[in-house]
């Protein structure tokens, strides 16, 4: 079902997005500081919701910083926020609290 999808890191938009085609269905803003980035909004547009491209967009952005390896995340969104909660074997590069 999501065969046909294309993510990418839009780093000049700070965001993250996720395609259908040539058709834009999720998106992730960030700001990034060097040392975190923060998940700063995670957006469908109306008429592809209901259909877990937000979870998608949120796993890869996840997955990308994490092979990276230097950064740590900051989950500024409330939807990234219950995302860590439904995959706690993803906290580690959470920043920590303080």
């Amino acid at each position: 079902m999501h065969d046909d999808l294309r993510f990418e890191n839009e780093v000049d938009s700070s965001r993250y997005t996720l395609h259908r085609g040539d058709v834009l269905v999720s998106a992730l803003d960030y700001r990034d500081d060097g040392r975190s980035v923060s998940l700063t909004r995670a957006f469908t547009v109306p008429t592809f919701r209901g259909q877990g491209y937000a979870e998608i967009v949120v796993e890869r952005a996840v997955a990308d910083l994490e092979s990276r390896g230097d950064r740590t995340v900051i989950p500024m969104c409330w939807y990234v926020g219950e995302w860590f909660e439904k995959h706690p074997e993803r906290a580690g590069i959470l920043a920590p609290r303080g």
